[in-house]
């Protein structure tokens, strides 16, 4: 009983199930933004393409081509742990978007999606990729 406590009340990861978490976190949060967000705004699974919202402005060339590289090409990168911290960034910098200027003052249940995905990205980048990754290669050939 004593070591089932001490299993479940257990706070410190070994390295080896950090990196497994990681890598499984990375890859399953990227693929549902790739599915949930990327692919409507190619026109794939929809019968129309979703029109992206513009809230700063951009050109349409600009702003479109900014929302779907940050919902398809950069989870991609991120699932394979290339340059994860640079690649979560523009990620970023559209869930913000999302969350402070065209949701802040909807309600929670709107609102939820782009703060989960900023949270979630936002660990990305403070954690890293960690050892399964791409960046792992490079950080172990440079050292």
């Amino acid at each position: 009983m004593k070591k089932l406590m001490q299993f479940i009340t257990n706070t410190q990861l070994s390295d080896g199930m950090y990196h497994w978490v990681l890598l499984f976190f990375r890859i399953l949060l990227s693929v549902e933004m790739i599915y949930a967000h990327g692919l409507k705004k190619l026109g794939i699974g929809v019968a129309e393409a979703e029109q992206v919202p513009n809230p700063m402005h951009f050109p349409e060339t600009i702003n479109n081509a900014l929302a779907v590289s940050a919902n398809i090409f950069f989870p991609i990168l991120v699932i394979f742990g290339l340059f994860t911290r640079l690649s979560v960034l523009p990620i970023l910098a559209v869930t913000l978007t999302g969350y402070f200027v065209l949701h802040f003052y909807d309600e929670p249940l709107v609102k939820d999606t782009p703060y989960m995905y900023s949270l979630s990205y936002l660990l990305l980048f403070f954690l890293g990729a960690g050892k399964y990754s791409v960046d792992y290669l490079f950080y172990k050939r440079v050292m």
